[in-house]
């Protein structure tokens, strides 16, 4: 009988695109992933892959195997933690993605009540400013903020939340009181690499796109939490998630401005690979922070 580890080996030299590169994501030698390999090819009788020094190709029969590995080691993963979860525990590891801003905002805090009520569930929690590939990198969840884009992900909404544009005293002391949507534009800003284009409401609910006049963008970051760290330095107005900077606001570190006005809400998205069927942990985790974030 062949062997699921196997399975999972040939997966995974599929994915990576070479040996050496398997090796390091299943965190064995290259030697023992050529073995399993070669092993395979012989239980089964059909070559898979084809291999140089160089590259690899996948045959026919490879194609075709890889397809069917995927759904099969899909259904035996689920059914592995259906059967060791007794009385909803769960059991395994889920490793989770997300910026390193919501993981110490939100997604810690959560963890810890859920790992409360699922003790031998195991953690593993990658925070980076960059979308991570969940396949590739074999995560089970992406939280996203912002707005979702197109994928072969499938994605669960979680929550909306506010951003404002807020600016330190010291800015505001130095440029004057900001009296509408055309001087906020004129103040020096400081810009998000991963969010190229916002919109903003102004009291009559007109809708307007938000431009920083030509040369007032001081600071491109790739992160929110380096922007925020600006703004309370006084280098320029920046758009940030309410979550992020209220208690800065509520102390008087930053000021929010134009606060009539309402920027396009955000979104939070929990997103998963495509699979036939989804685990039971990354399941129960989804479920928990609709709760917990109540929809809004």
């Amino acid at each position: 009988m062949v062997s699921l580890d196997r399975f999972d080996t040939f997966k995974a030299v599929v994915e990576a695109g070479s040996l050496t590169a398997a090796a390091q994501l299943l965190g064995q030698t290259r030697a023992v992933v050529s073995f399993n390999l070669k092993r395979l090819e012989a239980e089964l009788g059909v070559t898979l892959v084809t291999r140089n020094t160089r590259q690899l190709a996948l045959t026919d029969a490879g194609e075709r195997f890889y397809l069917r590995c995927l759904r099969t080691l899909d259904e035996a993963r689920l059914a592995i933690e259906e059967a060791r979860s007794e009385h909803s525990q769960l059991k395994g590891t889920l490793r989770i993605t997300t910026t390193v801003e919501y993981a110490l905002a939100k997604v810690v805090p959560a963890l810890e009540l859920f790992r409360q009520q699922h003790p031998q569930l195991h953690i593993h929690l990658s925070t980076s400013s960059t979308h991570a590939d969940l396949i590739g990198e074999r995560f089970d969840l992406a939280i996203r903020l912002g707005r979702l884009l197109d994928s072969n992900l499938r994605a669960v909404q979680l929550a909306t939340f506010d951003v404002f544009a807020v600016a330190a005293p010291a800015l505001l002391a130095r440029h004057g009181a900001v009296t509408g949507l055309a001087a906020l534009q004129h103040l020096p800003t400081l810009g998000h690499g991963r969010v190229p284009h916002l919109s903003v409401t102004d009291p009559q609910g007109v809708e307007h796109d938000y431009q920083p006049q030509a040369g007032q963008v001081a600071v491109v970051a790739d992160n929110s939490a380096t922007l925020r760290a600006f703004a309370l330095a006084g280098h320029g107005v920046a758009i940030l998630p309410q979550w992020l900077v209220q208690a800065d606001l509520d102390a008087g570190h930053l000021q929010h401005l134009l606060p009539d006005h309402r920027f396009t809400r955000q979104g939070v998205y929990a997103l998963y690979p495509n699979t036939r069927h989804l685990p039971l942990k990354v399941r129960a985790f989804i479920d928990f922070l609709k709760l917990r974030e109540g929809g809004g």
